[in-house]
């Protein structure tokens, strides 16, 4: 597990919200069990984490609620939209995952969807929901930032 940015490939789908309203704790990379045409309409951007989560059921670590849309070339045999995926993760990787989230307010959530070397990859971590005033903060310290931005570029102009 690592705590920074994992290097990825072309990056096919993200989970915009994410860090918005959850502290990213730790991330790590997870292979995604896919069947069928499901790769091909991950490739045309055709997806969605918004409202998806991760769960360890089993000794296996499943994604729930993530939408994929069915390929428009594909047949009758096109998977459901939003069935439970299972995430390919090392047994060790699973256990830590387990101690992770036994902790009271730590959760597992999709980052993004990712190709890296031609296999569909997810960024999933570890994560705390954010209360209402810590997004009120961060929304101070981002204003902050700009209005100091504005005051050296008017400094600089004259």
């Amino acid at each position: 597990m690592s705590r920074g940015r994992l290097v990825k490939g072309k990056v096919l789908i993200t989970n915009r919200s994410a860090r918005r309203d959850y502290h990213v704790l730790e991330t790590l990379e997870a292979g995604l069990e896919l069947k069928g045409a499901e790769v091909k309409s991950l490739r045309q951007g055709k997806g969605s984490l918004a409202a998806s989560y991760a769960v360890v059921a089993d000794g296996e670590v499943w994604i729930r609620d993530m939408h994929i849309t069915p390929y428009d070339h594909g047949s009758i045999f096109n998977p459901p939209e939003k069935r439970p995926r299972r995430l390919l993760l090392h047994k060790r990787e699973i256990r830590r995952l387990i101690g992770q989230t036994a902790i009271k307010g730590h959760t597992l959530i999709p980052l993004s969807v990712y190709l890296s070397r031609g296999l569909v990859k997810l960024e999933l971590a570890v994560a705390q929901g954010k209360k209402l005033y810590d997004k009120r903060e961060v929304l101070k310290k981002r204003e902050a930032r700009r209005e100091m931005a504005r005051a050296a570029e008017a400094r600089r102009r004259g």
